[in-house]
């Protein structure tokens, strides 16, 4: 295969399946394929809003007029025909290892108006490791006046959304904007002072000094936002790993003011220790609303993370987890990855191209921009995780959440939505970031109804705009 196809799309979650002898074949465009994996026997309907349409679009064939600049930039090649996922080539540009910016960058353009827009970015990145940020910027004046967007900052420990080799899908929404220069400004709800009037775009690059980094841009577009059908945005409230107090303590919390959560759950500890029973994730489900969902069917896969086994070991644990769910009747097909991890298996597999064998969605837990309708990537959905009012225990602040120009400010502001996951709720005072206490709770709840977001489950959610 040659390396201009191996680059194609293919298909749904970026795979591709072939049926050889009753085992179904995995192969991936960045990675070896998985062989001698089952059909799954409860295949994913894959329910979801449309594909987004853009307005307006460069998506950088020939003759595009981008240039590629900045002290930060060693080499640049304005139409790669060896690298691209759309047309037949996109921009390349190699940083020069030195930590200053490098850009891809357009200057006069036609005065845009991005009200009830967003900005949707496709590149990819080559080889991660001497990766620092990527940074956004739209205004005008030769970008004296600008707004920012914190695109990526890559961790070095952590799981990241942009990976090695592999084209990213990333949208950019007013609750997203960093900063603002010049004449422009952020309200304290972080609200921008315009929104029309743009005639520049910069998409920049910084590597961390220690060496280059090569990437390829191949598109940026507007497409319209969701802010008509969500004015005040909406939110997902979602609990990771099957705890007994979601039942118990969240719930009461939550009922009366008819938002329902969605449950990821691990097989294994259901019915055991401090753990929901079958009979209480139904009682969710039929009396509340609520959403039963998948986190890993073993305890000891879900401690381990998918990214430390291998391909099959992870196909299995999907399979198993799906049968269990379906066999209990809950309908999910919306899954959470175990500490958020979706890299590549230990033979190569990225983790995520095998979920979307078995659910419709993914979530992890990056929230370094919020999720929008249609999500970028559903195999990587975005949550900002860790929130609690205990002290000391790091994790996101209940009052960075709930106070001006946080989370929920923004998340009203611009009609995206906000998916919000926790873990475990206690009575008296959380003693660590997975733990939010039960006044806690009712607080971040009166705060989302005092806003007039709307409340929906991840499998409610997908289902809009169908």
């Amino acid at each position: 295969m040659g390396r201009r196809s191996a680059l194609r799309t293919l298909g749904v979650g970026g795979l591709a399946t072939a049926g050889v002898g009753g085992l179904s074949l995995l192969a991936t465009a960045d990675a070896a394929p998985a062989d001698g994996l089952l059909a799954p026997p409860y295949a994913p309907t894959g329910v979801r809003p449309r594909f987004r349409r853009a307005t307006w679009s460069q998506q950088f064939q020939s003759g595009h007029g981008w240039s590629a600049g900045g002290a930060g930039t060693a080499s640049s090649n304005p139409a790669d025909t060896e690298v691209f996922t759309r047309g037949t080539s996109s921009v390349r540009v190699t940083t020069a290892g030195s930590g200053v910016q490098s850009y891809v960058r357009k200057t006069g353009l036609s005065a845009m108006d991005l009200s009830g827009k967003m900005i949707r970015l496709v590149f990819r990145v080559t080889d991660v490791a001497r990766l620092s940020r990527i940074v956004f910027y739209v205004g005008k004046g030769g970008l004296k006046d600008a707004f920012s967007w914190r695109v990526h900052t890559h961790s070095g420990t952590g799981t990241n959304f942009v990976q090695s080799g592999e084209w990213v899908t990333v949208h950019l929404q007013w609750a997203d904007v960093t900063s603002a220069s010049g004449a422009y400004t952020l309200s304290a709800k972080g609200e921008p002072s315009v929104r029309s009037g743009f005639t520049d775009m910069s998409f920049a690059v910084y590597d961390d000094a220690a060496g280059a980094v090569t990437y390829h841009l191949q598109a940026v577009e507007l497409v319209p936002d969701t802010a008509t059908a969500f004015p005040k945005g909406v939110v997902s409230v979602t609990f990771d790993d099957s705890h007994k107090s979601v039942h118990d303590l969240a719930r009461p919390v939550m009922d009366p003011y008819g938002m329902p959560g969605t449950l990821y759950n691990i097989a294994d500890a259901i019915g055991t220790g401090s753990f929901v029973g079958v009979g209480q994730m139904r009682s969710l489900q039929d009396s509340s609303g609520w959403e039963m969902a998948g986190h890993s069917y073993a305890n000891a896969v879900h401690t381990a993370s998918y990214p430390k086994l291998t391909a099959k070991e992870v196909d299995d644990d999907f399979r198993k987890l799906r049968e269990w769910l379906v066999g209990n009747g809950f309908t999910s097909e919306h899954f959470a990855y175990p500490h958020g991890a979706f890299q590549k298996t230990t033979d190569g597999v990225p983790v995520d191209q095998l979920a979307a064998r078995h659910f419709t969605t993914a979530r992890s837990i990056v929230s370094e921009t919020i999720e929008s309708f249609a999500p970028a990537m559903p195999y990587r959905l975005k949550a900002l995780t860790g929130i609690t009012d205990g002290a000391g225990v790091g994790g996101t602040a209940l009052s960075k959440v709930v106070g001006a120009g946080g989370a929920l400010d923004r998340c009203a502001g611009s009609g995206s939505w906000l998916i919000l996951c926790l873990h475990k709720v206690v009575a008296g005072t959380p003693a660590a970031s997975t733990e939010i206490s039960q006044g806690g709770l009712r607080t971040l709840m009166a705060e989302i109804e005092k806003r007039d977001i709307e409340v929906v489950t991840v499998q409610e959610a997908m289902g809009y705009f169908r």
